[in-house]
């Protein structure tokens, strides 16, 4: 049985990759700020009161995951704030920052040494995140924290290669949840069943790629 943690599972996308963990047999850890009753009756192993975008909650991760073996690893906590050249909130980038780029570098560094040889980190990034593929401007925050991670990404693609370790940066799709208040073209399962897809093609051989849940590969 393989052993998965997925950070920010306790609604939207995350709550959704957890369900379908499960139901393909996986042992399913899912870590969060707070549960949710959704996330309650999926009868898995919770760790909560983590924030990705606090490093003073890293250690209660490790503790909390300390002996287990590790086969996956979803970055997919992340945070939305909109703002234009105009009306922009520095400090609500900064937490975008905090949140979507540092995030998954600090679980991914907190959880290391649990990581199996053979591992694959997956990272839930966004199309938005595309400078290439930028062509309507805006989301300031959102945007830089988002090319942040896949450059975060991509190193560690090429850092954790020795280690055995693959990863793939992730486009979940334009999804109906709470962070898009419900907008969006496809529901979360769509969107977590093809993320999973994702996650299973990534090998050594094609590690620190920018993927659409459909199987695209994004520009950078």
């Amino acid at each position: 049985m393989r052993t998965a943690i997925v950070t920010g599972a306790n609604r939207g996308i995350g709550l959704e990759l957890c369900r379908q963990l499960s139901h393909r047999g996986d042992n399913v850890v899912a870590v969060c700020r707070k549960s949710s009753p959704a996330l309650d009756a999926l009868g898995i192993k919770i760790i909560d009161a983590i924030d990705v975008g606090d490093t003073s909650t890293m250690p209660k991760l490790i503790e909390a995951t300390k002996g287990m073996s590790l086969d996956l690893l979803i970055n997919n906590a992340g945070v939305l704030a909109t703002d234009t050249f105009d009306a922009f909130n520095e400090e609500g980038m900064r937490q975008q920052f905090e949140v979507n780029t540092l995030g998954p570098l600090r679980v991914t560094r907190a959880l290391i040494d649990r990581l199996n040889q053979g591992a694959r980190v997956g990272i839930v990034t966004s199309r938005m995140g595309s400078i290439a593929d930028n062509t309507s401007g805006g989301y300031y925050g959102y945007r830089m924290s988002k090319a942040g991670v896949n450059a975060i990404g991509k190193s560690m693609s090429i850092d954790l290669r020795a280690r055995g370790i693959a990863v793939v940066l992730l486009h979940p799709g334009f999804v109906r949840t709470e962070m898009t208040q419900g907008a969006g073209q496809i529901d979360a399962e769509t969107s977590a069943r093809g993320l999973l897809k994702q996650i299973d093609a990534t090998t050594l051989e094609n590690t620190g790629r920018f993927m659409h849940m459909s199987g695209e590969e994004l520009p950078w």
